[in-house]
């Protein structure tokens, strides 16, 4: 690689709007995001799906297929 080319990396303090802080490597000093993974709902587990559930039913009325049950 040649020399005085590439940029600095140096630790990188990334904030989230929960307050949850973690460190990582880039050519800036600081970050600002609006989820990470101690608050985004995918990683938390409280997604909720009803959206989903709403298009499966929906499909099944519109087609007509009785909701079997064991």
């Amino acid at each position: 690689m040649k020399k005085g080319i590439h940029p600095e990396y140096k630790d990188m303090q990334v904030t989230c709007s929960c307050g949850n802080t973690f460190t990582v490597k880039s050519t800036k000093e600081e970050l600002h995001v609006e989820t990470c993974n101690k608050c985004h709902p995918f990683y938390t587990g409280k997604q909720t799906s009803t959206t989903q559930r709403g298009r499966i039913e929906k499909f099944n009325q519109k087609y007509g297929f009785a909701n079997k049950e064991k």
